[in-house]
């Protein structure tokens, strides 16, 4: 590999953890991650050099551990609130609650990263509290609680599962990127 090979495909390395780092914030960083290895793909020996192949049989297993990781986040939020005891109006709640904590937090917790993680499990809580509290079942403050900790813990761990499975997407990608 020549020396702009090298460097490009070490800047595409540095491109993915930064994608990993969106998905822990909510954002889909490893979709992101497998537009950019798509788009080297398509001009490797034309505007970058021959030597920067990343291959496409490597980018459709990338799409298919996001499309699991997705799939992991989907489940393990929604099994999270269920194990919790948490009723439909609880689990939309939490979806609601988490998306507007997201949003609504990170500029109140100036960290990157971790403050939209904060304010997604903060508002997953309150979301599925105030469904659980509000509706026309309601069943008391144990129930509530169980509830509310079961989604935050659900969002904790969809995010942690998809964001091991980004981890395997960037490692598979950058090992082709390297020439391995």
């Amino acid at each position: 590999m020549h020396g702009l090979a090298v460097a490009l495909a070490a800047l595409f390395a540095l491109a993915g953890l930064v994608c990993l780092l969106l998905v822990v914030a909510g954002l889909p960083g490893v979709w992101l991650m497998i537009a950019l290895a798509a788009a080297i793909e398509l001009v490797h020996g034309w505007l970058l050099p021959e030597q920067l192949r990343i291959g496409w049989n490597e980018i459709s297993v990338a799409a298919g551990l996001a499309l699991a990781g997705e799939v992991v986040e989907a489940v393990a939020g929604a099994a999270g609130a269920k194990l919790g005891g948490g009723t439909r109006r609880g689990m939309l709640g939490a979806l609601l609650g988490g998306i507007a904590g997201a949003i609504l937090l990170t500029p109140l917790l100036p960290v990157p990263v971790l403050g939209t993680l904060v304010g997604a499990l903060a508002g997953s809580f309150l979301g599925a509290w105030t469904g659980e509290a509000t509706g026309p079942e309601a069943r008391g403050r144990e129930h509530n609680l169980r509830a509310a900790f079961g989604a935050a813990m659900g969002k904790l761990g969809g995010t942690l599962g998809k964001l091991a499975f980004g981890v395997v997407a960037w490692w598979l990608l950058v090992r082709a990127a390297f020439g391995a």
